[in-house]
């Protein structure tokens, strides 16, 4: 069994592993669920289109759940203060799923123009509001989050649902949906031909920059957000308690762990170099390796934001004290072994049986699948 302390980093890196498979395959249906208004001309088109994740979709969400999961059993603390914080948030981000599965069900259900276009568009919002609340989620952390414990740590957040969309978090929004829309685009021409595949691979050379560009927007506007340190001693194997330390916020502090492990510069580089390499191997006909340079580069943006906030997990602008990291605001030492071998067992299995789904079903939907299957098609 590992000691307390390292049980503590894994479980920061395994809650960052699912959140990146969350990004990569969920992340590439509702980015194609995003694109579907757009990419799709008439009935047919869009059905090509919707059929590329019908399949996959529901499976893919599997992430999702266990991501949710993972943090309320690794790190309840997080799970209790972000769910009181981004409550309308997060209910947001439900009634968006909402679309999902009865638009997946229903849509072609019915021969009727007004209701088919009414569920792609539910479909669109499905796809497109939860990536953008999940990036204003994170740039909100990287500003601090006001909320504060009394002495039996129990949360107050005192702030309100619209002071979340502040300019920086919504920019952080924007390069959430850019990234999750290119993961989409890379996916969608991968499956596709013809006019579909074209639109799509200009909208995702569109999503490309538009990531890029916000992506470095947000990392230059990062320097001159006060970070957080930790400035007391911590024992990483103590008894989970964020009360126990002292945090100063400091400008630049964000920087601090780039100047002292330069290779973090990776990520970073890797975000954008990623998703330029998609866009160009999409406009190649390279379109496998292009959705692989995507999800490189969603890895790449996900770790930049890890690897920035490290040790801290959820930083408090009205309490520094309480600002919740990897150290104090974990399970015990009990839950988090018993939890990493359930882990080591069954995400293995998770990745086997995605794998095969998605080789049995491969290969290119086309209109004549769509005319040939008119009642079997999604």
């Amino acid at each position: 069994m590992f000691d307390y302390e390292t049980l503590k980093l894994v479980w920061w890196l395994l809650v960052g592993v699912l959140l990146v498979g969350f990004a990569i395959m969920d992340g590439h249906d509702m980015g194609v669920g995003t694109l579907l208004p757009f990419v799709g001309k008439d009935d047919v088109e869009r059905r090509v289109v919707i059929n590329t994740v019908g399949p996959h979709w529901d499976g893919n969400q599997v992430w999702f759940i266990t991501g949710g999961g993972a943090i309320f059993a690794a790190w309840p603390l997080v799970y209790a203060t972000a769910f009181s914080g981004f409550y309308w948030a997060m209910l947001a981000v439900l009634w968006a799923l909402f679309f999902r599965p009865v638009g997946f069900d229903y849509r072609s259900k019915i021969h009727n123009a007004t209701w088919r276009s009414t569920w792609d568009w539910g479909l669109f919002i499905g796809g497109f509001v939860p990536p953008v609340i999940f990036g204003v989620a994170f740039g909100n952390l990287l500003q601090g989050v006001p909320f504060q414990f009394d002495e039996f740590l129990v949360p107050t957040y005192t702030g309100s649902f619209w002071a979340l969309l502040n300019p920086f978090a919504l920019l952080a929004g924007v390069v959430s949906s850019a990234m999750i829309t290119l993961q989409g685009a890379t996916y969608l021409a991968h499956r596709t031909e013809g006019v579909v595949q074209a639109r799509t691979i200009k909208a995702g050379t569109g999503a490309a920059l538009v990531m890029v560009i916000g992506f470095m927007a947000a990392g230059l506007w990062l320097q001159d957000i006060d970070g957080y340190r930790i400035s007391s001693m911590v024992d990483p194997s103590a008894l989970p308690n964020p009360m126990a330390k002292t945090v100063v916020r400091e400008a630049g502090a964000w920087m601090a762990n780039y100047a002292a492990l330069p290779a973090l510069w990776l990520l970073p580089a890797l975000g954008v170099l990623g998703a330029l390499a998609a866009a160009a191997l999409m406009r190649s006909g390279r379109t496998l390796s292009a959705f692989v340079a995507s999800s490189l580069a969603t890895t790449g943006v996900i770790g930049t934001a890890g690897a920035s906030m490290f040790p801290f997990v959820m930083p408090s602008s009205t309490q520094l004290q309480a600002s919740l990291t990897v150290w104090d605001s974990v399970s015990s030492h009990l839950t988090l072994g018993i939890m990493f071998w359930a882990t080591l067992i069954f995400m293995p299995l998770i990745v086997l049986y995605t794998s095969w789904a998605y080789r049995v079903m491969r290969g290119k939907v086309t209109a004549a699948y769509i005319r040939e299957n008119e009642h079997g098609a999604y």
